[in-house]
C-alpha cells in the first residue's frame, strides 16, 4: 500500500535539474515533522513549507501495489512525439518511507529515471537514479554520498561546513523562504555571499515560484 498527497506534471523548479520536466509523486508522512502546526517548534525541521497531510491533493489516493501507482504516474507523462526520457520525482513529506524496490522496478519499468528528495536520514533503496539529500537541523544522516546534496540555508544547526566532506557530486545551497513562517523575502544575499565566499557550493533557486509554475 502506498500512501500519496498528490502526483502532478511540471516543471523540475531546483537543484542540477531544474527546468526538466517531470511528474512528482509527493508521499504522504514525515519522520521529521507530523505536519501540525502544533509541533512545528519541536520539530527537527521547522521551516517546511510543504502539506504532505492525507491523500486528497491533486492525483493524490492510497494505491494497492507497485504496478498500480506506476501505471497512475505513467499516465501523467504526455504522449509528446519527440523522444526525452519520462522522469519522476518522489518526494514528500520523506519520501523513503514509502519508496521501496517493488515501485522502484516498476516505475523503470515504465521506461523512467528516477530522483528522489530525502532528508537523508533513512538508507536508500539501490537502483535510484539521481538522489538528491536536503539535511534538515540536527537530524543525524543516514545517506552520506549521492548525486546532490541541497541544503536549505541558513540553519543554525545545518550550517554548510558540516557536509562538504561529503561524496555527493554537487552541492547546492537554497535561500530559505521566509513566508510560509510569517516573514518577508528569502536570505538571498546572504547565500549569494556565502556560495561567492565558498566556491563548492552552488545557488539553486526555487524558480517555479519565480516563474509562477504549481
Amino acid at each position: 500500500m502506498y500512501s500519496v498527497k498528490e502526483a502532478f506534471y511540471t516543471l523540475q523548479g531546483e537543484g542540477a535539474h531544474a527546468g526538466r520536466a517531470s511528474v512528482f509523486c509527493r508521499f504522504t508522512g514525515c519522520n521529521l515533522w507530523s505536519g501540525r502546526e502544533q509541533d512545528r517548534a519541536t520539530s527537527h525541521c521547522r521551516f517546511c513549507d510543504t502539506d504532505f497531510i492525507g491523500t486528497d491533493g491533486q492525483n493524490g489516493g492510497r494505491f494497492e501495489d507497485a504496478h498500480g501507482l506506476a501505471a497512475h504516474l505513467m499516465n501523467l507523462w504526455p504522449h509528446a512525439p519527440e523522444a526525452a526520457v519520462p522522469y519522476v520525482v518522489f518526494t514528500g513529506g520523506e519520501p523513503l518511507l514509502q519508496l521501496d524496490k517493488p515501485l522502484i522496478d516498476a516505475m523503470h519499468a515504465q521506461g523512467f529515471e528516477i530522483g528522489v528528495e530525502t532528508n537523508g536520514t533513512l538508507p536508500s533503496p539501490a537502483d535510484i537514479d539521481w538522489l538528491c539529500v536536503s539535511p534538515k537541523g540536527d537530524a543525524a544522516l543516514r545517506i552520506t554520498q549521492g548525486d546532490e546534496l541541497k541544503l536549505v540555508f541558513p540553519q543554525s544547526d545545518a550550517m554548510p561546513e558540516h557536509f562538504t566532506h561529503l561524496a555527493f557530486r554537487h552541492f547546492f545551497l537554497q535561500p530559505m523562504d521566509l513566508a510560509p513562517r510569517g516573514g518577508q523575502g528569502t536570505t538571498m544575499q546572504d547565500t549569494v555571499a556565502y556560495c561567492l565566499a565558498h566556491p563548492q557550493w552552488r545557488l539553486s533557486l526555487q524558480t517555479h515560484k519565480i516563474a509562477g509554475i504549481d
